[in-house]
């Protein structure tokens, strides 16, 4: 598997599984082009006046079956074996309740703090727990190669654990109606001590309301 160093170790893998079927795609396309051009060149009717009459083929049957059916089911546990891990994840550092509505996100923290952008630190494992209070929407965070529908009266999640810093994408992958289309937020990923400074102050602004 191909590895990049993006903003989470699952982006990584994403991109490294996408990498792997492009590079089977286009082994298969140059054989395909190579075959069809030399059956061009072998049977043109200057070479072959008159036509073959070819019979089955047990051992080519077997190969192009066999061949392509081990090529599909490697790619599929390329991307299943990340997911599932993804999926599988029992701790997490911070759990961030988001919820959609036509047409914006908000985000829910522990101590209370109510924001339209989401905050996280770095290098921690934040667990989102989505749902929706009207129509179907999809939290997307194309930077981690990440997306969870948000279903009303249902409580969906996904782990994230950013390893840099920076300003990412949220934006929402389901049409939800007239202004779907603008139906974007943003992502802080900041340093530990940065992110601490801004929750302790957002809970003390709480605390004196």
């Amino acid at each position: 598997m191909f590895y990049f160093k993006g903003v989470t170790e699952y982006a990584d893998k994403v991109d490294g599984t996408l990498l792997y079927i492009i590079l089977i795609s286009i082994v298969l396309l140059l054989g395909v082009t190579f075959v069809m051009l030399y059956f061009v060149w072998r049977y043109s009717r200057k070479k072959n006046p008159v036509a073959t009459q070819i019979h089955g083929n047990t051992t080519i049957e077997v190969v192009w079956t066999v061949i392509p059916t081990l090529l599909v089911i490697t790619m599929f546990f390329a991307g299943y074996t990340d997911f599932k891990n993804l999926r599988n994840t029992q701790t997490q550092d911070i759990e961030i309740q988001v919820t959609a509505r036509m047409w914006g996100w908000k985000f829910n923290y522990p101590n209370g703090t109510e924001t339209d952008t989401v905050y996280i630190p770095v290098n921690k494992t934040v667990k989102f727990k989505i749902t929706s209070v009207d129509v179907l929407h999809s939290f997307y965070i194309p930077a981690f190669r990440m997306k969870e529908d948000a279903v009303p009266r249902r409580q969906g999640f996904i782990f994230a654990t950013p390893v840099k810093t920076g300003v990412y994408d949220i934006a929402c992958a389901e049409y939800c109606g007239m202004n779907h289309w603008n139906m974007y937020t943003k992502v802080y990923v900041m340093e530990q001590d940065e992110f601490d400074k801004w929750y302790k102050a957002k809970g003390q602004t709480l605390s004196s309301n």
